[in-house]
């Protein structure tokens, strides 16, 4: 999948944890249009912190991501290793450092290797553009930011003669307001900063926001779109559900990579008070552990998902006999589903991806969520993750 004019990347090989791929830079050909959205974390890494400085002005010229290593909770000596690499990488860009936007993913607590990023970023230094910048391949950039990723995730649109490309990792430590996720769209439209910016944000929460492997908020997320306007102007409505259609299909393949899952979970909640209310119940089914592991083992145990929806204690005009609850497009609540057809839902849900509907009977407010199953693969890998 190649991306959109204006862009080209390099990926290497620094020697952060081990013999994979490490680093990436994908650079501009001249100044962006951006927007950004970050973890709100209180343990936000020094990479958020240059990042955020870097998008005051809504303009780019590279994105720089370190993987196998968050350089969190590394104190003044991280924050001075995130200003350097950003220094560097905008010096090989033709830029300053507040032109880099970066990002980092991997371990907390260990800073970077920084005579290896010296000497890495050294060595391309005195190449041509074409030779510091060689890739075209959005899935070569997507694979190089992996950690515990199975499979690069990589997403496009057409918007007219416009492109839309966004690459994404990220498998655990997701919930809310996005995660141990790094997502970024490249884009040759162009496009007013303020509307970019608005589109985005309102892109980010229905999408990454609204997604979740196990409830762990991380210290290091961000998500970004870059413009370069090399293909001209673009129709706002038609660009934003182009966005929308990458970040979808991003947010999808990042919950069905979830460490260890193997089933996708979508809840959507309908009938809700307002859009807030039915967020917060779709969130609730799907952060639930039983209903992770009713939907792992194939049990179409509905009692879980009213459970869920239970929780919401405060929200005193959700009334348990209005609600109604589906598995795929099966009712399941009210009634009760006879042997045969407990039997039909068994096999629904040893799908790839199982469809969850919730109805709260109040008014018109809805929201979709994206989630996993919770297996014993994300418990051994988590168990092990830094040994």
């Amino acid at each position: 999948m190649e991306l959109p004019s204006g862009f080209t990347a390099h990926v290497g090989h620094i020697g952060i944890r081990d013999d994979s791929t490490d680093f990436a830079i994908v650079a501009a050909s001249g100044v962006t249009t951006a927007s950004a959205r970050f973890t709100r974390s209180r343990f936000a890494g020094p990479s958020v912190e240059v990042s955020r400085r870097s998008m005051a002005d809504e303009q780019l010229r590279a994105v720089v991501v370190v993987s196998k290593n968050a350089n969190v909770a590394t104190g003044p000596t991280g924050l001075a290793d995130a200003e350097e690499l950003a220094e560097r990488v905008g010096d090989l860009v033709g830029g300053m450092a507040t032109d880099v936007l970066v990002t980092s993913t991997g371990v907390i607590g260990r800073p970077y290797p920084m005579d290896r990023v010296r000497a890495y970023l050294d060595g391309i230094a005195g190449a041509e553009w074409t030779d510091r910048f060689p890739v075209t391949d959005a899935t070569v950039v997507a694979s190089a930011m992996m950690t515990t990723d199975t499979v690069p995730k990589v997403a496009e649109a057409r918007v007219g003669e416009c492109r839309v490309v966004g690459v994404a990792k990220g498998v655990g430590m997701i919930e809310p307001d996005m995660a141990t996720m790094l997502a970024f769209v490249f884009t040759d439209a162009e496009l007013p900063a303020a509307e970019l910016d608005r589109v985005f944000g309102s892109v980010v929460d229905r999408t990454f926001n609204s997604l979740s492997v196990d409830t762990d908020t991380s210290t290091s997320d961000t998500a970004a779109v870059l413009a370069s306007g090399l293909a001209g102007p673009v129709d706002t409505a038609a660009f934003a559900a182009g966005l929308e259609d990458v970040c979808v299909s991003l947010t999808r393949q990042l919950a069905s990579d979830g460490e260890g899952a193997e089933t996708l979970i979508v809840v959507r909640v309908e009938g809700a008070r307002d859009d807030d209310q039915a967020r917060r119940a779709a969130k609730s089914v799907v952060n639930s552990p039983l209903v992770k592991t009713a939907v792992h083992g194939a049990d179409p145990n509905w009692g879980r998902v009213a459970m869920a929806i239970g929780k919401l204690s405060d929200d005193v005009d959700i009334d348990q006999q209005a609600v109604s609850i589906r598995f795929g497009n099966d009712e399941v609540y009210p009634g009760v589903p006879d042997e045969a057809g407990l039997e039909s839902l068994a096999e629904y849900m040893r799908g790839d991806e199982v469809h969850i509907g919730v109805d709260l009977g109040i008014a018109d407010g809805a929201w979709t969520v994206y989630g996993c199953d919770l297996t014993d693969g994300y418990v051994r890998i988590n168990a092990d993750y830094t040994t």
